[in-house]
């Protein structure tokens, strides 16, 4: 019977319980996934150590928290170390170790997508935005052997720290959005990470997509709206394009695969996933 769960602020809300049962389902696994939330309010170190009495087999961390539980644990994952953010704890003999599944997840749910993508590791990328998932992205891109990975922000300053984790095994020029908007053209994937395109942030794209070359991928990491405003662009100038929801999917599937050691297949969840969003 295991235990598992998701702790965050604000997470009433949270796909993560839905997805997490149906893995079970189809690991044919007993368990439960709850939802702890913890206010800003309250004391995190209580939380935590009222989290550790629980004896929970594992559990997510979502925001404002990934970087705030990492003196909690045990250990980290190499991934975790570079991210120096953790979304997925594990207790092994007593122990919590800490895990980063979001870059992983990306690289997954593009395969899912595109499973020819990383056949041709000359394959250039442009990733949009340089906060938490972009670094997690680019990291995994590197480790899948892609050699030239650009990052464009609008300071670039986090772009060049991002850039730092490359280190010699990708290359990567940094633009501003600006600059981005008119050297699309040639990236074979363009990855929006920022929160440009929510519905409660701002539906307009965040670049110009005039350059953007026919038959790229466009992948956005928001999924609400499910296609947004700059999937339905880049569809329309005849680019293929990578729903944020996959992304979502495929990272909650690697956490999974941490706590049970079973790795469900999912391909069916993402049109489940997807008529769930629909319905909110």
């Amino acid at each position: 019977m295991y235990k598992l769960g998701l702790i965050g602020y604000p997470i009433q809300h949270s796909l993560s319980p839905w997805i997490h049962e149906r893995l079970l389902q189809k690991a044919q696994l007993q368990g439960e996934y709850r939802l702890f939330e913890i206010t800003p309010e309250d004391d995190f170190e209580q939380k935590v150590m009222e989290l550790k009495e629980k004896e929970l087999d594992g559990f997510n961390v979502t925001v404002p928290y990934k970087e705030k539980i990492i003196p909690f644990l045990d250990e980290l994952d190499d991934i975790a170390k570079e991210m120096q953010a953790v979304n997925t704890v594990v207790r092994v003999d007593e122990r919590w170790i800490g895990y980063n599944t979001d870059g992983i997840g990306y690289v997954r749910s593009l395969e899912s997508a595109y499973p020819t993508f990383f056949e041709q590791l000359d394959r250039k990328v442009m990733i949009l935005g340089a906060g938490g998932a972009s670094r997690g992205i680019y990291y995994a891109l590197t480790k899948f052997g892609v050699t030239q990975i650009d990052i464009a922000n609008r300071t670039k300053e986090k772009a060049e720290d991002i850039a730092k984790l490359g280190k010699d095994k990708s290359k990567t020029n940094i633009f501003t959005i600006e600059e981005a908007s008119k050297v699309l053209k040639e990236y074979d994937l363009i990855i929006q990470t920022t929160s440009m395109g929510m519905k409660s942030v701002d539906l307009k794209p965040i670049v110009q997509l005039k350059q953007l070359k026919s038959g790229a991928i466009m992948s956005d990491i928001v999924y609400q709206p499910i296609k947004t405003q700059i999937l339905q662009d880049a569809e329309r100038l005849g680019a293929r394009i990578l729903l944020g929801h996959t992304m979502l999917l495929y990272q909650a599937q690697y956490a999974f695969e941490i706590w049970t050691g079973k790795r469900p297949e999912v391909i069916e969840m993402e049109h489940e996933l997807l008529a769930v969003l629909e319905g909110r």
